[in-house]
């Protein structure tokens, strides 16, 4: 299916792998010329050497100030505008209350800076590159839309993406900029599966059985794999969703409907 991305400019953070490598393949597929930032420089440019068109690998540490200025700077090198930013990169760890090591809240503060923090500061930084028409799409989770035991701060992360995806929406709508969330459900990726190990250690039981469990809440039980939510992400981008915006859009085979 043709999205009309041709000769956009789309940025993925966290390209390196899983979800993100998956997206930046996507775009590049519909002929956008694609960012793909990340903390593993080698792995993006491997990601993006083996796509099709043109492509950019730029190694940045989206928590750190001077970092994100850097990359900001040559991506509007590069290109003048960006037509698309996808805030992808994140990571994942449970967070029990139960923990009590001296360095839990400073782990918690972590997660939730990362998650959450990096979006604001790259989003910051490359608004003078963003035009009427342009598209972020910040990826949040089920699990932003509801409440899970024993991982608190990644809960918490992304229901505030859902908060900022919307206060966003309002604060850049005059500007004709879009702001949109997705909500993916349990995909098969690295990070997903260390959860999935965590919840099964924590009450004793086969991560196999875990499994089972999560997918019995889905209307059609299946563990989604990173190209099952690229359709979403390709979507939100086009000018066919121009009329969307501060949506929180969920993919999750039905485990959570709203």
């Amino acid at each position: 299916m043709d999205y009309g991305l041709r000769d956009r400019v789309v940025v993925v953070t966290g390209a390196a792998r899983g979800i993100g490598a998956a997206l930046a393949r996507a775009y590049a597929q519909q002929g956008a010329h694609v960012a793909l930032l990340g903390k593993e420089y080698p792995k993006l440019q491997e990601v993006a050497a083996a796509m099709t068109g043109e492509s950019l690998a730029i190694d940045v540490e989206l928590t750190d100030d001077r970092s994100v200025a850097v990359a900001s700077a040559r991506l509007r090198e590069r290109w003048s505008v960006i037509d698309v930013l996808v805030n992808n990169a994140g990571t994942e760890f449970p967070t029990p209350l139960s923990d009590s090591a001296d360095d839990y809240m400073s782990r918690w503060d972590d997660l939730v800076r990362n998650n959450v923090g990096s979006m604001v500061r790259l989003t910051r930084a490359l608004l003078p590159a963003f035009r009427r028409g342009s598209s972020i799409i910040n990826q949040s989770s089920i699990w932003g839309l509801k409440g899970v035991p024993e991982f608190s701060a990644y809960v918490a992360s992304k229901h505030a993406v859902i908060g900022l995806t919307r206060s966003l929406a309002w604060e850049l709508g005059p500007a004709g900029i879009r702001v949109n969330a997705v909500c993916p459900g349990w995909i098969q990726t690295e990070a997903a599966l260390r959860s999935l190990n965590a919840m099964a250690a924590s009450s004793g039981r086969d991560p196999s059985h875990v499994m089972q469990e999560l997918l019995a809440n889905q209307v059609t039980p299946s563990f989604l794999q990173p190209e099952d939510i690229v359709g979403a992400f390709l979507f939100l981008a086009s000018d066919a969703a121009r009329a969307i915006t501060g949506q929180a859009l969920v993919v999750s085979h039905g485990e959570v409907m709203h």
